[in-house]
């Protein structure tokens, strides 16, 4: 699915009309949706707008090198002076995933809603929202271009981060010939792409391995080898001295292994609920799994917080994906 033209419009023209913005993304946030804060907050910068960056808590430190990455304010360690009446949402897959951040959100603000997630529910005055999409980035590529900015290094870099992390290297299935010659143009800005993908994709900390290796120690498979999964618990995080962060990408090890159609990371949270991440092969539909547990996501990756047990849990959502299997 295209952008169209009017939805393009109608979300440049939100921005040009309006000032004073609060920008926000999803609770802890990946590549795209950190990038995507910046490349907004880019735009409105070059458009001399007011704005702020916010997240629920921080970014991830390895996306540091982005353009005024330290300009998006952790409300876990500091607060906003006011509320907002206009507010850009990026990369939230639904209202609630915004966290913390909408107490700072006027009771009537006017919200512009920029997403690539198939389970957005449109909850924005204003949608843009292209399910096709490989990233959030992507689509704000063509925000940038139909606001009539020239991108610079800074803004290209912010908007190839988002794009190489959301296509995993340019590997996924969502690597579109449109992925591509977006890619090749942002490099042509300055984009250090062997460098970004080291940064990104192949660097590990101490920490990331040790709770790799923790999670590993764990994989389990139901008896046909097409369902695998790993678990995580607050204990383990602080045996390996890892953080949140540090998860990134342990959920494809259990869905790289052959003849496994869906891999998945069970994360405990404070000992009473549990967060799973799911990645499937293409057979299942995991979008709609997570969907039934009150998530959301893509066909390929999705996710959900779920009430009880870590073997509570499992137990349920193995069985969902049984099913859809």
């Amino acid at each position: 699915m295209q952008i169209s033209e009017q939805e393009l419009q109608s979300a440049v023209d939100f921005i040009k009309e309006h000032d004073d913005f609060l920008i926000v993304s999803h609770v802890q946030p990946d590549g795209d949706a950190v990038s995507s804060t910046l490349a907004v907050g880019w735009l409105l910068s070059c458009l001399g707008k007011k704005y702020a960056m916010v997240n629920e808590g921080p970014i991830p430190r390895r996306m540091s090198y982005l353009w005024h990455a330290d300009k998006i304010v952790d409300l876990s360690k500091e607060s906003l002076p006011h509320t907002y009446k206009h507010v850009i949402c990026v990369d939230c897959a639904d209202f609630k995933r915004v966290g913390t951040t909408r107490e700072y959100f006027d009771g009537d603000a006017l919200l512009l809603n920029i997403d690539h997630h198939p389970t957005n529910d449109g909850y924005g005055s204003v949608n843009l929202i292209v399910p096709d999409a490989a990233a959030t980035a992507e689509i704000l590529f063509d925000v940038l271009e139909c606001a009539g900015v020239e991108l610079d290094k800074d803004a290209a870099t912010a908007i190839y981060t988002g794009i190489l992390t959301d296509t995993g290297g340019f590997r996924y299935s969502n690597t579109s010939p449109k992925v591509m010659s977006i890619a090749s143009r942002l490099l042509e800005y300055g984009v250090d792409g062997p460098w970004l993908s080291e940064q990104l994709l192949e660097q590990m900390t101490y920490p990331q391995l040790r709770i790799l290796t923790k999670a590993l120690n764990k994989l389990e498979c139901t008896e046909d080898g097409k369902i695998s999964w790993v678990s995580i618990t607050d204990e383990d995080l602080a045996e390996a001295g890892a953080i949140h962060e540090d998860l990134e990408g342990i959920v494809n090890y259990p869905r790289n292994i052959s003849g496994v159609e869906v891999g998945m990371l069970f994360k405990v949270i404070n000992g009473n609920a549990v967060k799973v991440s799911m990645r499937s092969a293409g057979k299942v539909n995991v979008a709609a799994v997570a969907q039934s547990f009150g998530g959301g996501g893509h066909v390929r990756a999705a996710g959900a917080r779920l009430e009880g047990t870590l073997s509570e849990v499992v137990a349920a959502v193995v069985e969902r994906v049984k099913q859809e299997l």
